[in-house]
């Protein structure tokens, strides 16, 4: 991923700031802050984005992403699991299926395999 820097996410913060607050505005913050490595503020715009849109399968993908990053495998498997639901049911194939990698690479690091 190549970010696009400090300037493009004040950019889009001033949008969010100005009350135009959606889905695709969190997941871009979101996806931005990852592209930074700030795991917990991604986490924080990408829930956002699952809340305002539940059926937005990328932005379960990134939260799930965000999550692992962040420590929060429990968390993270929630929400790759609601990603693989919600693309399941949209048709979005590819989606479902890197979520379901992605579980399951992270099923084999954890401890006790769930």
């Amino acid at each position: 991923m190549v970010s696009l820097g400090p300037d493009r996410i004040r950019g889009l913060e001033s949008l969010l700031q100005a009350g135009r607050e959606t889905a695709l505005l969190r997941f871009s913050l979101g996806s931005e802050e990852l592209k930074r490595a700030g795991w917990s503020a991604a986490a924080v715009h990408l829930r956002r984005a699952t809340v305002l849109d539940p059926r937005f399968s990328a932005a379960w993908k990134l939260l799930g992403q965000a999550l692992e990053q962040a420590g929060e495998w429990v968390d993270a498997q929630g929400a790759w699991r609601q990603g693989v639901t919600v693309a399941t049911a949209r048709g979005d194939e590819q989606a479902a299926r890197e979520m379901r990698v992605f579980l399951n690479r992270l099923n084999r690091k954890l401890p006790d395999g769930d």
